[in-house]
């Protein structure tokens, strides 16, 4: 809704100002989006406990009975187990007792849960199992008569698995993982994940910035070889490669893609002075650029996202996932899954490890991705009354199948954003 006001649940707030969205609708994004601790809140509320599927783990983190994974959906902890009969599921790591945490470990193989403060101790699947001293000693002490266990557990959330992700989300009511990405979102997946995974490596790192300030990040195209200066030099991503953007029919998901093999080169990149067409350099080690067909499709970069806070990445040959968590209005956690598949030669799967040099927190591509959204943050947390322009490719939130010198996917994270959280 255009201009439409926040919602009384924030304007409850004696700091929060008025709040409306400018009249252009989602080719703006205010400014205080990114540094207003009330609307953080709400999104906690909204988004995070609200109608969306959160991607949790993969399966195979937790392949045997027993193993559990600890995870956020926002800022909320969860636990994500698999119990005796194989079954997954997904708890809030929150003791029904004194509400701390079970599970402290990144991830473990137990027989049950059991909280370290009062030794409560729960099933697999959340249920709690004992009590410590729950009669007391000696006659004295203990829980009322009329304290029963089958009142107290773990809270759940509902828990599905597609192309071996594990999604998680505490509304009641919402439709399947599938219907929730649709078909052409769905398609793709399957087509990067859709057969047995083997974990190559991991690590994370802290941004500081508002998290969606990386979920718009994650959709821009248009930055992606202006910005990166490996791409651009070693011409592994670029915008006159042939490529797109895709959307989902809701608008909230996308994937960009790009040919490395069909390319014309713009002399925009000469003209524009653009930063990252400014090097003459060589790799001593050319072997990181090698590549085989992976896909009939001829795709060679690609980038899917889905919201809120997950993107599978694929470039070359590395295949990896990243998800963020919000750890605070300006503070973003960053995951990478490094993965290959179960049916790679030895080969193959060092040359996805060469090539995950790429990304990550020192990436040869993606460092400068950890201070870019720092950057929009300092400059725009004291001036809330203003608003990003974001009109690249036109004003409207559609795929773009010719050209990636677009903003429509941002445009789209930002049409959803608005429609969950009632802007």
């Amino acid at each position: 809704m255009t201009g439409a006001s926040m919602p009384s649940d924030v304007l409850e707030s004696p700091t929060s100002e008025p709040f409306e969205w400018p009249s252009e609708g989602v080719t703006r994004a205010p400014y205080r989006l990114f540094s207003d601790a009330d609307i953080y809140a709400l999104e906690q509320k909204r988004i995070f406990r609200g109608p969306v599927w959160s991607f949790l783990c993969l399966e195979v983190e937790i392949p045997k009975p027993g193993d559990y994974r600890t995870t956020t959906v926002g800022e909320t902890p969860v636990v994500v187990t698999r119990d005796r009969e194989g079954q997954i599921h997904a708890l809030v790591n929150r003791c029904a007792h004194k509400g701390a945490l079970v599970c402290l470990k990144k991830k473990d193989n137990v027989a049950s849960l059991t909280c370290v403060y009062h030794a409560w101790n729960y099933e697999l699947d959340g249920r709690l199992k004992g009590v410590a001293f729950r009669n007391g000693i000696r006659g004295h002490g203990g829980m009322p008569a009329d304290f029963k266990t089958e009142d107290h557990r773990l809270q759940p959330l509902k828990v599905e698995s597609f192309c071996g992700m594990v999604f998680g989300t505490f509304a009641d009511e919402i439709d399947s993982v599938e219907h929730y990405l649709g078909a052409d979102m769905s398609t793709f997946l399957k087509r990067n994940l859709g057969r047995p995974l083997r974990i190559l490596g991991t690590h994370s790192q802290i941004i500081h910035n508002n998290w969606k300030l990386y979920a718009e990040n994650l959709r821009d195209s248009y930055h992606a070889t202006l910005l990166h200066t490996f791409y651009t030099t070693f011409k592994v991503n670029r915008l006159d490669m042939d490529g797109g953007i895709i959307l989902s029919d809701r608008k909230w998901h996308h994937i960009s893609f790009a040919r490395r093999a069909k390319m014309t080169e713009a002399e925009e990149y000469t003209t524009s002075n653009v930063h990252s067409a400014n090097y003459d350099s060589a790799l001593a080690g050319p072997g990181l650029l090698e590549a085989w067909d992976e896909f009939d499709d001829g795709i060679t970069h690609s980038i899917q996202t889905v919201f809120p806070n997950l993107c599978v990445q694929f470039t070359l040959n590395s295949l990896a996932i990243r998800f963020f968590a919000p750890r605070g209005v300006d503070k973003t956690e960053l995951f990478w899954i490094y993965l290959g598949y179960e049916r790679d030669t030895p080969e193959q799967a060092d040359m996805r490890v060469m090539q995950s040099n790429l990304t990550g927190a020192a990436g040869l591509v993606s460092l400068e991705d950890g201070c870019i959204n720092e950057f929009v943050q300092r400059g725009t947390r004291t001036s809330p009354q203003h608003a990003s322009f974001m009109e690249m490719g036109g004003r409207q939130v559609a795929s773009e199948k010719q050209s990636r010198a677009t903003e429509t996917a941002v445009r789209g994270f930002w049409h959803g954003y608005r429609e969950i959280m009632g802007f």
